[in-house]
Formats: structure tokens, sequence, C-alpha cells
């Protein structure tokens, strides 16, 4: 028996990366989950590989009645939402506040802060049904600042504070909401800019510079952490920032 037996969760940004780790971590732990993503192609491949238990939903988080559809398929499928993983986001562009546009403000704004403001409000009245959970997937770099991420940092410490906020509101209704800080994670993402790096090398060499643990994580450790949150196991667990980043926020090495 898994902790998240006959649990249903919608998993945004789920068909690759950390959202990936997620879906893999539920679904191993028995729940049923709907991938809600952008890229169709993997995402139906992802649904295909793990069964009946997942079903993909094309979702981009930043447009109300996309994430308001990945949320119907989960009840009209399974009858129930036990959980909302609001993993769906982007870094790029790495810039220098003084560098980054207007349009490259709103993307990030509109994927990294709405796509999670949506969908903590969309699932609200059915993880009160349920007695449900929130895990919200923020970074590092909205707890500490990091060079040339300066809006994608206050984009991650918004967040933090939403969930923060959240919380507090929801706590009586006993809907619980977490987040997960990780610092560097082995996605696609990351592996395709090490790649681009004239001397793939330096780059390692700062990653493991980064973690106390001398490694960057693993989308399903991060994916892990987001079961357990999700479970009765974290069943007093609420508001809680939780550094899932190999010990960064203890320092970087010299």
């Amino acid at each position: 028996m898994g902790r998240l037996n006959d649990k249903t969760a919608v998993i945004t940004g789920g068909a690759s990366g950390i959202g990936e780790g997620c879906v893999r971590s539920f679904v191993s732990e028995g729940a049923h989950v709907v991938i809600a993503d952008l890229d169709d192609g993997r995402g139906v491949a992802m649904a295909e590989e793990l069964g009946d238990q997942v079903l993909f939903h094309h979702a981009d988080v930043a447009k109300e009645a996309d994430v308001a559809g990945a949320i119907d398929l989960a009840l009209q499928r399974w009858n129930r939402l036990d959980t909302v993983i609001n993993n769906a986001g982007i870094v790029v562009p790495t810039k220098a506040v003084q560098e980054t546009t207007d349009d490259e403000f709103d993307l990030l704004i509109d994927v990294n802060v709405r796509g999670v403001y949506l969908g903590c409000k969309l699932a609200y009245p059915h993880l009160r049904r349920t007695r449900g959970s929130v895990v919200n997937i923020a970074s590092m770099a909205g707890v500490s600042g990091q060079k040339d991420h300066a809006v994608y940092g206050a984009t991650k410490g918004a967040v933090i504070a939403l969930t923060k906020c959240t919380a507090v509101d929801w706590g009586e209704a006993g809907v619980r909401i977490n987040a997960i800080c990780p610092c560097t994670v082995r996605t696609p993402a990351v592996e395709r800019y090490m790649e681009a790096l004239p001397e793939r090398e330096e780059g390692e060499a700062a990653i493991r510079r980064q973690h106390v643990l001398g490694r960057g994580a693993e989308p399903c450790e991060i994916g892990s952490v987001a079961a357990f949150l999700a479970s009765e196991d974290a069943s007093f667990v609420t508001g809680c920032i939780m550094p899932v980043s190999g010990g960064s926020e203890c320092g970087y090495k010299a």
C-alpha cells in the first residue's frame, strides 16, 4: 500500500524535470495523476507509459480555463481532488533587473506567480471537501540572492509569501499548503544549459560548490518530498517552506 493510495493529484509542468519526478513519485505511492503541461508529446507518452493511473491535459498555467480543465478532468475521471502540485515555471531570462524587458517580466510573472495563484484558487473548493493539500515548487532563489535571477527570484519569493499567507487562510478548513525550495536540479533544461557552456566542467564545478552534498538534485528527490508533504505523514505540516537543496541554504563552498 502506498502513502497516496486512491488519492488524486493534478501536477502542473508534469511532463519533464521536477514535475516528472513528482508524477513518478506519486504514481509509485498509489496516486492517480493528471499531468497538466504544454508538452503534448511528452505528456501523452508519459501517460501511456504509466497506464490507467495517469491522464494528460494540455495546459498553459497562465490561463484560468486551462488550469480549470485539468482539475475538471481529475474530478470527471476519479471524482475527487486531493492534491495540486504547482510546479510549472520558467527560469529564463536570466538577467539582472536593469536588463530585463517588460515583456520578459510579464512572462515570468504570468507563469511563475499567476500559474500558482490559479492552481490554489481553483483547487480550494475541491480540496476543502477532501481536506487535501497543495505543494508549491518555489526555489532557493526566492530565499537568497542569486546573480542574474532578479525577476525569477522575485517570482519565487512571491510563491513563498503566497504559501505562508494561504496556510493561514486555509488552516481552519483543514487544507494544508507547503512549498519546496530546490537549488540546482538535474532537469533537461539544466542539461541543455550545461551543454551550451564553453567549458562544461566549470559549470559542473559550480554545481558542486552550490551544494553542501557536492552535487545537484535528481528530479525524483524533489518528487519524493512532494509526495511526503501530500501524504498523511505530513498531516500537521502547513505553511512550511522546505529547502530540498543539498544544504545550499547553509552557505556555498569557496
